[in-house]
């Protein structure tokens, strides 16, 4: 028998009722929430770094290189 997040949610939740009181949820869910939002943040913030390094890597690729052998003919033996 294995639990799902929804289950261990609602324990969660139980067990902060019967031993931190109905008093302190609300702080709790204040700071739940503020976590949250600080955790999305940091995840755009990753996302746009990793976006950003991307783009330069793939315009990086798109330059053209400078011929090999210093000549402007390509080689017909290719």
């Amino acid at each position: 028998m294995s639990f799902g997040w929804q289950e261990i949610i609602i324990v969660v939740i139980v067990v902060l009722v019967i031993f931190g009181g109905a008093k302190k949820m609300p702080e709790l869910a204040r700071s739940i929430g503020k976590s949250f939002k600080e955790f999305k943040k940091a995840v755009k913030d990753v996302k746009d770094d990793v976006s950003v390094d991307s783009d330069d890597e793939i315009s990086d690729i798109d330059k053209p290189t400078d011929n090999v052998s210093g000549d402007d003919k390509p080689d017909k033996n290719v």
